[in-house]
């Protein structure tokens, strides 16, 4: 329940639909950096274990291992230097926050993956025949 005067100043710095992730998530954040006059990219590709903030103060924070030492990196969601953000797969979870993730170590720090259903166009068809089927023997 934001100030609707703060809505209507912040509408015009959102950014369209940043990519559509939850906590928990895997996911590859795409970064500009600019060097000088240089420009480049850089991909930081970890966990989100954290999203707090709405509107334009809205941040998330990906955390990942290197050189046996966790990385943390907080990211605007509405920030101009993020050119993308995907998701590599979905863990996962029952808490808003996975701080917990911190004290683990090696294959402990992974999420099991959230299973996803399929649509089946030709299971969806053939449950509709037998319906119908049913339907038909029953009158």
């Amino acid at each position: 329940m934001t100030n609707k005067l703060l809505q209507t100043v912040e509408k015009p710095s959102l950014k369209e639909a940043p990519g559509k992730f939850e906590v928990g998530d895997t996911v590859d954040v795409v970064v500009r950096i600019i060097e000088g006059d240089k420009e480049r990219s850089q991909t930081f590709t970890g966990t989100v274990i954290m999203k707090k903030g709405s509107g334009i103060n809205e941040t998330f924070t990906v955390r990942r291992i290197v050189n046996n030492e966790g990385v943390e990196r907080i990211f605007p969601v509405n920030s101009p230097f993020i050119a993308s953000i995907t998701v590599k797969r979905s863990g996962e979870r029952r808490r808003a926050k996975l701080f917990y993730l911190r004290n683990r170590v090696g294959k402990a720090v992974r999420l099991t993956e959230k299973r996803r259903v399929k649509k089946d166009d030709a299971g969806a068809t053939k449950g509709g025949e037998a319906k119908a089927e049913l339907a038909g023997a029953a009158s």
